[in-house]
């Protein structure tokens, strides 16, 4: 798997854009995706568009209560909930971790890695 960093810089609104190749491994058939995720220092967690987990089989997990997405401006999405997850395995490189990603719709980037 490839993992180079790509940045791409849009001189009219100066924004950066990182990109890293990943695996995704679906856990009830143990297959694999790789995928461009991007990594956003703004997201507040893993965020999966829902498009794109159907596209590729990735199994849905209702949550029982449902989560309020936020804009970046701080105010709540009234269009938007997450209401279901997936659980999936992450490789990068040597790191290879289990986690949920929530499921939002119409998202640009398949894959969004908020980072802390």
């Amino acid at each position: 798997m490839d993992n180079t960093f790509c940045c791409n810089l849009d001189n009219k609104d100066l924004l950066r854009e990182v990109i890293v190749k990943i695996g995704l491994e679906r856990i009830n058939t143990q297959k694999g995706v790789t995928v461009e995720a991007l990594l956003d220092s703004r997201a507040m967690g893993l965020v999966m568009s829902s498009e794109f987990a159907k596209k590729e089989g990735f199994k849905l997990k209702k949550i029982e209560n449902p989560i309020y997405v936020r804009n970046v401006d701080g105010t709540f999405n009234k269009k938007e909930l997450i209401e279901n997850i997936v659980e999936v395995n992450i490789y990068y490189q040597e790191y290879r971790k289990r986690m949920e990603i929530n499921v939002i719709r119409e998202q640009k980037w398949s894959i969004i890695l908020g980072i802390p």
